[in-house]
């Protein structure tokens, strides 16, 4: 029984990756010493997986920055503005499409970035116009898979499939469809894989997770006819269609009439599926993939069920076609569980990283395979043993929190007044001008800041040490705050390492991981906490350090939370209970905290859920639950306040259009929202609602380092005036300011000040 992997993570054992990106951006190293640390994570990578017992190991899964940008310039898809550099460096090409460039007189903006489907990871958008052309441009897939030849690898390049590729795709101009662009687009794909076909490759794993969306007859005729003239060109190549996330549902008939050697199936997500499959009418020779270690989990796989789906197909089309793979790529995994020291063995043994997912995959089909060893028995009989440990452990289950769950009722949901009314008391408390000013929440983490941190951990400085220079860290912030004039002011966060596992240290039922970092985007990584059990808050969270800033400024200070849906969502959530338990556990923690900041006298209360779109059902059908019970979760952490205290929200590099109206529902007084890379487009989902309450449309794009001029903000403002009510508009960049620089930060925040003076000047002056 054949196993393969679907993708690696690429950051690195210990975010090698990003430590050398971020070197090259900074110019500490150059070209070759980068490319060197990406060879060497790659080669790393490749020997893991052989050394687990997988068969067939991908390439070009791994990537500089994002494996969607890596398409884009392998079909030279290449926007018209950043031509100037086609001719210069490739490398530098590729990071300005990614991030932006300034310099050398050249000022060109990032492309737009957003949320890969479901998860937590960040894509680069192609862009296309209605002339758009492909041609082949890079040769990252070719000059990978002859590395891997020279290794003796059994190595199968990955590829994003074209009508994937074109539907994540955006139209930067109006009156065409993208898909229009598949006749010209496929060529380029056709050579693509003639060459890899012509350097030895057998195998290619065509990826096209659209299969799992909602598609229109058009893109479900689109995949017939694509596949069919790849079929017809390369009658040899054997081909893997990946599709994960999600159920074929009504494009299984379409999926099983491609022309395709290999048809995975994302079995974690979607477990039915495999009844449907294998009971369809159309079912006909493919060999069947069977993703049934959770690639976006950190769980460990119960050996038991997994077996009996295994054989359940096996005994339907035999175990010549039947493979054995993860659900999804592990680039959502951790690296490896046995860089983790400090886990309680009670949860680590419970725990699979991307590693120990090989060990998985392989021990599956081999037990599937009817092979017996004493290995093999104790594996099983270890496997068995966690599952059980793990259903009884007291330290999942806490009586208490069950009993406030159930104890919720429908008041709890609402503030006291509706918005207008609170409105017009928070203005008279605040008496804010026009375009308010302030941040998202978090300033730079300097390395003295993260120094600081690990100075702590490793107990060379004492807790009262690290909280002094915490102290004085936000006192300089809130007196450049002051100096250059903004209005509501926020403490920087420095006594935080990421706005989600902060929480997780703080909450009761999560564990920590010292290593388990997965990508966010580019080089920028995450460590997401494990949701392992019932959650508590046994003590304050944030008071102390907003308590502190407040005491210190006469202006407005706003208390910095994360919401309940982006704790569960950027959490490795328990997979042994509803979701909604989960997230209406955290909720009340969050409100308990809430409530705790207004006693202190904190006046507005910031609550983050960036990821309220990010974790909406893949489709549309499937929307509404969530939507009921995610904004509800929202609310219940939000409500209990008084009309007088303001509670803002921040989402970013999510499209609102088609939940516009459970936005509006959370009934936040302020959203503020990434709207720049876009130029104000993201907005209009807001204009054409008529959102009610107030909000802060982001007009400059954190996650590039190139500073915005203040007339490039004015008409980013512009655009906002021309739409919505001035008096509703607040003024702040599209995202927190962690992973910046103090140097390009001062200048852009001073820059946004200028500019909201300036219109404020004008609106008043016109009025």
């Amino acid at each position: 029984m054949q196993t393969h992997n679907l993708g690696y993570p690429r950051i690195g054992k210990q975010r090698e990756l990003k430590k050398a990106c971020e070197s090259y951006w900074s110019g500490k190293i150059d070209q070759s010493e980068l490319l060197a640390v990406a060879q060497q994570i790659k080669e790393q990578n490749w020997q893991t997986q052989q050394a687990a017992g997988i068969d067939l190991i991908p390439i070009n899964d791994f990537s500089l920055y994002d494996h969607v940008l890596d398409m884009s310039l392998l079909v030279g898809a290449i926007p018209e503005r950043y031509e100037p550099l086609a001719q210069q460096s490739v490398l530098d090409l590729y990071f300005a499409m990614a991030r932006g460039y300034q310099k050398e007189g050249l000022d060109l903006k990032a492309m737009e970035m957003t949320k890969w489907f479901d998860t937590n990871y960040h894509y680069i958008v192609p862009e296309f116009t209605k002339k758009q052309t492909f041609q082949l441009f890079g040769n990252k897939v070719f000059e990978e898979f002859a590395q891997a030849q020279q290794l003796r690898l059994n190595a199968k390049p990955v590829l994003i499939g074209p009508v994937s590729y074109l539907l994540l795709g955006k139209e930067k101009e109006e009156n065409f469809n993208k898909l229009d662009l598949i006749d010209r687009l496929l060529p380029v794909y056709i050579q693509i894989l003639q060459q890899l076909e012509a350097a030895g490759a057998t195998w290619v794993q065509m990826d096209e997770p659209y299969l799992g969306m909602d598609l229109t007859d058009r893109e479900r005729q689109t995949f017939l006819e694509v596949y069919s003239e790849i079929r017809k060109q390369l009658p040899r190549l054997q081909l893997i269609l990946a599709s994960y996330f999600e159920c074929f549902h009504d494009n299984l008939t379409t999926a099983l009439h491609l022309p395709v050697e290999v048809l995975h199936l994302d079995l974690v997500r979607c477990p039915q599926q495999l009844d449907q499959v294998l009971t369809h009418q159309d079912l006909g020779s493919q060999i069947l993939s069977l993703g049934v270690v959770d690639g976006r989990n950190v769980w460990k796989n119960d050996f038991q069920k997994s077996l009996q789906m295994i054989q359940k197909a096996v005994d339907k089309v035999g175990s010549q076609r039947v493979w054995i793979a993860p659900s999804c790529s592990l680039l959502h995994s951790p690296y490896d569980l046995e860089l983790e020291k400090n886990l309680q063995p009670e949860i680590k043994q419970w725990l699979a990283f991307a590693k120990q997912k090989l060990v998985e995959v392989v021990t599956l089909a081999r037990l599937a395979s009817g092979e017996s060893s004493p290995e093999l028995e104790q594996s099983l009989q270890e496997n068995i043993q966690a599952h059980q440990n793990r259903s009884t452990s007291p330290l999942i289950h806490n009586p208490k929190v069950k009993e406030r769950l159930s104890s919720i009722e429908e008041k709890d949901f609402w503030r006291h007044s509706p918005f207008k009314v609170r409105q017009q008391l928070q203005k008279a408390r605040f008496k804010l001008p026009l375009f308010p000013t302030t941040t998202i929440g978090s300033f730079p983490q300097t390395t003295q800041v993260r120094q600081l941190r690990a100075k702590l951990k490793s107990g060379k400085i004492t807790q009262a040490e690290y909280e002094a220079e915490i102290e004085k860290a936000i006192l300089e912030a809130i007196r450049w705050q002051e100096e250059i004039g903004i209005d509501v002011l926020v403490h920087g966060e420095f006594e935080r390492n990421d706005m989600v596992e902060y929480f997780g240290e703080l909450l009761e039922g999560f564990a920590i991981t010292e290593n388990g970092w997965v990508q966010s985007y580019g080089s920028r990584c995450v460590k997401p906490p494990i949701i392992y059990g019932d959650v508590v808050r046994s003590r304050d969270l944030s008071v102390r350090w907003i308590s502190f800033a407040q005491k210190h400024t006469q202006k407005l200070m706003k208390g910095m939370l994360t919401g309940p849906v982006t704790i569960l969502q950027w959490s490795f959530v328990r997979d042994d209970q509803p979701r909604r338990d989960t997230a209406f556990q955290i909720a009340l923690a969050i409100r308990d905290e809430v409530l705790a900041l207004e006693q202190a006298d904190i006046k507005i209360i910031q609550i983050d859920e960036p990821a309220i779109r990010e974790g909406l059902p893949l489709r549309k059908k499937d929307w509404a639950a969530y939507l009921e019970w995610a904004i509800k979760a929202f609310r219940l952490a939000a409500s209990g306040v008084k009309d007088e205290t303001q509670i803002h929200t921040h989402m970013c590099y999510s499209e609102f259009n088609d939940i516009i109206e459970h936005i509006a529902a959370m009934d936040a007084d302020v959203i503020t929202i990434e709207t720049s890379r876009s130029e104000m487009e993201l907005l209009e989902a807001f204009v054409n609602f008529k959102y009610p309450n107030e909000i802060g449309p982001g007009v400059y794009d954190i996650h590039s380092p190139r500073v915005p001029s203040v007339s490039e903000i004015k008409h980013l403002l512009n655009k906002a005036i021309e739409v919505l009510p001035v008096e509703n508009i607040w003024v702040n960049p599209d995202c927190g300011l962690k992973t910046r620089r103090w140097e390009e930060t001062k200048i852009s925040l001073q820059n946004m000040v200028q500019a909201a003076r300036e219109l404020r000047q004008r609106v008043l002056v016109e009025s």
